[in-house]
């Protein structure tokens, strides 16, 4: 795949002349898929950082902003669909012939991501389309996101996964999105990366920490959650996120069933099947559907060998050591 079939912002061609100087001072190492640039800890693809700095000097935050993170391919489409879900309840817009927000978008058409959509070309991007509380995304650590905020009271939800699943995960979406065959090669490069630390929005160990430390912190504006605990107590962890974003389930609601009903119009099920995640595209020119998978946990082991799961573990153990975040 030529660097001209790459989404926008995993190319490097939309950097400003400031950029290209700055990036000349960056640590930098090459993948698969081109040059990445370290800044403040993190690895980016060049356009990618231009859109990190561009929301670093241009974003203005309101009080009542909400930021959902995550390190890539860990239940960031679930945790939109479910925020949006959440905040669109109570509007009170039940009229049938008003379709749902997720009938008419995809998760991430919803809730934009700042550096790799609405801050990829600009450093102002015109938000006035964004009601309030205005949702966005991210997968830049904790420290890179919150130049802007300083003291702002906005919340902030991270969703973390077992990175085993994240890994293979990843696999399957980038062969998907460079339209290759599944390809066991590409999962071994993924791995070393992944290991290595050295990928884009890695290491996936700085990524978690920076929002495990920010969670215990600040626990009234940065809530971390498990995927997996998602998965195995959805109706608790689902009113649990309620509580955060201060939109808690009324008695009432949890009686007539309204926990249920966002859990279900939010499943992979449901999701995948609305024709907008079947044939839609997204801003990136991405195909939504390939943002559907499988969902499950514990899928890494029908793909990763004893030795590459051994190998995981042993960074898992050396960089959480000491952080009480235990897997």
């Amino acid at each position: 795949m030529s660097e001209k079939e790459l989404p926008d912002h995993l190319r490097e061609d939309n950097l400003s002349e400031e950029t290209k100087t700055f990036l000349s001072s960056l640590p930098s190492t090459n993948d698969f898929l081109g040059k990445l640039y370290n800044y403040q800890g993190c690895w980016y693809y060049p356009n990618t950082l231009q859109g990190v700095l561009n929301f670093q000097k241009g974003f203005k935050p309101q009080e009542t902003d909400i930021i959902l993170a995550s390190y890539p391919k860990s239940g960031t489409t679930w945790l939109k669909a479910l925020t949006v879900a959440l905040l669109e309840r109570s509007k009170n817009s039940s009229s049938s012939d008003v379709p749902h927000p997720l009938q008419s978008d995809n998760p991430h058409g919803l809730v934009p991501f700042l550096e790799t959509n609405l801050y990829l070309n600009t450093s102002t991007p015109d938000l006035t389309k964004f009601s309030s509380p205005r949702l966005f995304s991210t997968h830049m650590p904790l420290h890179t996101l919150k130049v802007p905020f300083k003291d702002s009271p906005c919340k902030i939800v991270y969703v973390c996964r077992n990175v085993k699943d994240v890994l293979v995960s990843q696999w399957y979406f980038r062969c998907a999105y460079l339209q290759k065959e599944v390809d066991k090669s590409l999962l071994e490069t993924s791995l070393d990366s992944l290991c290595s630390g050295v990928g884009y929005f890695g290491p996936f160990w700085e990524n978690v920490l920076s929002y495990w430390r920010g969670s215990l912190e600040d626990t009234e504006h940065v809530l971390f959650m498990r995927y997996e605990e998602m998965k195995s107590e959805p109706a608790a962890q689902v009113k649990r996120l309620a509580e955060f974003l201060g939109c808690p389930f009324t008695e009432e609601e949890e009686e007539g069933g309204s926990v249920d009903k966002i859990l279900e119009l939010c499943s992979l099920r449901s999701l995948s099947s609305m024709e907008i995640n079947k044939t839609g595209k997204s801003s990136n020119n991405m195909h939504n559907s390939i943002f559907f998978r499988k969902g499950e946990v514990g899928d890494s082991k029908n793909h990763l060998t004893p030795e590459m799961e051994n190998k995981i573990d042993m960074i898992i153990k050396e960089k959480y050591n000491g952080s009480g975040l235990i897997f």
